[in-house]
């Protein structure tokens, strides 16, 4: 394992990080082993996104006697309602819910507090108007419960608004082979870099849709890396096997994390297709959009860049799982609502449509 600052927090961060998003709804066991093979490899970089008491139990269970060789960043604005991930920027709520993370973690304090999903401009007002969050984020920093100040985002201008204050340490940001297309993109990777803020790149994969392509995630995590201000890659794995497979870039040679040979071929516009984040909940019908979608778009084949077809292994399969989820895309009223949520434009009203024809 390779080391790298991040930024001017200092903080020397594995080249290989660990996003835990996926380890959500895995079995203890699971998130456990999990979490300490990858300490095993030399891993000390954790993102820590929900609010759900189960899966921060868990990973306390897993950081348990391993403080000191972690680096762990903890999400604000991240809430839950019955189970469903829900954005919040109530101050109160999220500092009891931030309290509770250090509760369940078992630790005093985590290196970066993270204010989550600072896309829109109006978050950008929201999170940074008196009172808000960015000063309960400095409060918990003055108090001695995190060590620095991060931002997550996924749109460049409320991103680069927020950095320009001077009060963020480092940025969390969607970087892969994928999305070398997204206006504004090399401009926050300018910023970064001229003002020695702590770049961690995620969706290395783009939520495993890269992957439709002949790429390894070598080569995937290789060009998160190639990019000069990024101290460390993110990716999320649910399974010790996929961890395996993200892990194989310790080992990889040079021909093996190549991406130049399909740079070309990956450069493809991936707006308006879902990569399963959720950041479009809570839906007020509490459909698990994020799971629906993923059951219709498993169930398709990419024949060519016009021409997909159904396998009908895959779609009964998908079919089985969509009639395990609790709310069905039937339900849905088309409010709109989760469409101006998301942060990559896709057409989620047409796909509850889909999924009502293709899935019921």
């Amino acid at each position: 394992m390779r080391f790298r600052k991040l930024g001017r927090t200092g903080l020397k961060v594995s080249t290989l990080g660990l996003g835990t998003e996926f380890l959500h709804r895995q079995r203890r066991k699971t998130v456990i082993d999990v979490i300490h093979k990858a300490i095993d490899n030399g891993v000390n970089y954790f993102d820590i996104v929900f609010a759900f008491p189960e899966y921060r139990d868990y990973l306390g269970a897993a950081f348990k006697g391993y403080r000191d060789k972690t680096i762990v960043c903890g999400h604000i604005c991240c809430a839950e309602t019955k189970g469903h991930y829900r954005l919040s920027r109530d101050v109160k709520e999220n500092e009891k819910l931030f309290n509770d993370l250090l509760k369940r973690l078992n630790v005093d304090y985590v290196d970066i507090v993270m204010i989550q999903m600072v896309n829109e401009v109006i978050s950008y007002e929201n999170i940074m108007k008196s009172g808000g969050i960015m000063e309960l984020a400095q409060k918990i920093k003055r108090q001695g419960k995190a060590r620095f100040i991060g931002i997550s985002g996924h749109k460049t201008v409320a991103t680069s608004n927020t950095l320009k204050t001077g009060l963020v340490d480092m940025l969390m940001f969607p970087i892969n082979i994928a999305w070398d297309f997204v206006p504004g993109r090399k401009e926050i990777l300018k910023v970064c870099a001229k003002d020695n803020i702590g770049l961690v790149a995620m969706k290395p994969y783009a939520g495993g849709r890269i992957f439709a392509k002949p790429i390894l995630p070598a080569q995937a995590i290789n060009y998160c890396l190639s990019q000069k201000p990024v101290a460390t890659v993110v990716p999320g794995v649910k399974s010790i096997k996929e961890l395996d497979e993200t892990l194989k870039f310790l080992s990889a040679d040079k021909q093996e994390k190549d991406f130049r040979p399909i740079l070309k071929d990956c450069q493809e516009e991936l707006r308006g297709n879902c990569v399963y984040c959720n950041h479009c909940l809570p839906c007020p019908q509490r459909i698990d959009i994020g799971n629906v979608l993923n059951r219709i778009d498993r169930a398709m084949k990419q024949v060519s860049e016009k021409v997909k077809f159904y396998y009908p292994g895959r779609l009964r399969l998908s079919r089985e799982h969509y009639k395990g989820l609790l709310t069905k895309a039937s339900k849905c009223n088309e409010c709109g609502i989760c469409i101006k949520r998301c942060p990559f434009e896709v057409d989620i009203i047409a796909k509850m449509r889909q999924a009502r024809r293709l899935l019921k």
